[in-house]
């Protein structure tokens, strides 16, 4: 018992720093002056500044930019306030500099971390998210570094003290709440990526001979399930079901599948799983299996039911299916740094898990190309660079007109540099406003 507590205590010394119950977080802040927090570019994002008293304030000079992605360090720790703790409280200042403090009666400096997150890509996107409530994401899919992160309703840090208590009270506000790594949501059409990769493995060699008429809907049983706004598409094949988006087509293919099968591709692409991330995060939830009814199972081929998803873990099947199968450790810490600049550690990409194979990825980008090139995803065409994505328009009440707007794809289609997901809540098609938001984001990652 000694010996595997010695051992215990070895391997998880930030765990247990960290711990709300463990005294040393206090003799470390008594000790340290709490570390700064930069952004990619070398911008502060968080810092502790003293007063001539030797009082001291955390300060957040960009206020809502980053709140939820930074988060605060008092009434608790939130966002990489709390998952870069260890950091911030420790000191590898030089013993000549931790002399100097000494005899000058002040704190060590504590070390700093770098973060991925980029101030122009985060402003353009809380920009153009303005007054909805959503979630934003921007990552590079080969490495998993997160370059941005955007949650509203937003707050500012600086003030969180003083609104702790009303928050708090108020039992119906989510200013709290980082809707990108923690907000459930139906994925709606964006699912029918998921949908169509389970058709694509129990067809490999047949799913591009396809084909469906719709008329506007399909029905089995009391169940019918109607195309968006009362379209009617027509004659299909596989590629246009899923670039016009036909949730009559998408019902007919999810009730060809087979339940238990399907299943495994679901626990293959994380739902109802741990996801390898430092931050707090919800697991997405969806189970099928055998026993599976017919009326779920039309629910679920096109993203509604009881699927639930969050705008990260969309993003990191995203991210997969632009890195060739292979997703890698989303992380928003890049370096480590004493007081002098020197990198104390370097985190680097990490690959997690390959949740589907080349083949698979290349078939889903090709998909995903002609959402671009000739479906709901249009206002992404035409442009300097080549983009990939999925639309969804997310039903999350009894009235058939209230939808989630969503957005997920990449860019550019040859070599994936940047892979965005976007949720804009209540706001209706996901063409028609979240695409909007991607091409700004896509624009300003490249300069277009």
């Amino acid at each position: 018992m000694m010996g595997y507590t010695c051992y215990y205590a070895a391997t998880n010394k930030q765990e247990l720093i960290n711990n709300s119950y463990n005294g040393r977080q206090e003799i470390f802040a008594a000790q340290n002056t709490r570390g700064s927090i930069y952004a990619a570019g070398g911008q502060v994002l968080a810092e502790t500044q003293t007063d001539a008293d030797g009082g001291e304030k955390r300060v957040y000079p960009y206020e809502n930019l980053f709140a939820h992605a930074v988060g605060y360090a008092s009434n608790g720790r939130f966002g990489i306030e709390a998952s870069a703790n260890y950091y911030l409280i420790n000191s590898n200042a030089r013993l000549a500099d931790k002399v100097a403090s000494d005899v000058a009666g002040a704190k060590y400096p504590g070390d700093s971390v770098v973060t991925t997150l980029d101030v122009s890509l985060q402003d353009i996107a809380s920009r153009s998210l303005g007054v909805y409530k959503g979630a934003i994401i921007v990552s590079e899919p080969a490495t998993g570094r997160i370059l941005a992160m955007v949650s509203k309703p937003d707050f500012d840090p600086n003030e969180i003290d003083a609104i702790w208590d009303e928050v708090i009270k108020d039992k119906e506000s989510t200013v709290l709440l980082n809707r990108v790594t923690q907000g459930l949501y139906p994925p709606g059409s964006t699912f029918k990526i998921v949908t169509a990769l389970e058709y694509i493995r129990e067809n490999p060699d047949t799913y591009g001979q396809y084909r469906y008429n719709c008329n506007g809907r399909y029905s089995v049983g009391q169940d019918t399930i109607n195309c968006y706004h009362g379209s009617v598409h027509g004659s299909e094949d596989f590629t246009k079901s899923f670039a016009k988006s036909c949730n009559a087509s998408f019902a007919n293919i999810g009730m060809q599948l087979d339940r238990a099968k399907w299943g495994r591709t679901l626990d293959g692409l994380l739902f109802n799983q741990e996801l390898p991330v430092s931050f707090a995060y919800n697991k997405s939830r969806l189970v099928i299996d055998a026993a599976t009814s017919d009326s779920d199972i039309l629910q679920a081929s096109i993203g509604q039911g009881t699927t639930q998803i969050t705008p990260l873990h969309l993003n990191m099947i995203t991210c997969a299916i632009a890195n060739k199968g292979t997703v890698m450790k989303p992380y928003l810490v890049d370096q480590v740094r004493n007081n002098e600049g020197t990198v104390i550690k370097q985190f680097s990409p990490d690959a997690y898990k390959k949740l589907l194979s080349e083949e698979e990825a290349a078939a889903l980008t090709e998909l995903m190309s002609a959402v671009v090139q000739s479906g709901t995803g249009t206002k992404l065409s035409g442009l300097t660079y080549t983009a990939a994505g999925k639309t969804g328009s997310a039903e999350y009440n009894n009235i058939k007109t209230d939808s989630h707007a969503w957005f997920t794809g990449f860019a550019p289609v040859e070599e994936p540099e940047v892979c965005v997901t976007i949720i804009i809540e209540g706001a209706g098609s996901g063409g028609d406003y979240a695409v909007p938001i991607a091409k700004r984001i896509f624009d300003e990652y490249f300069g277009a």
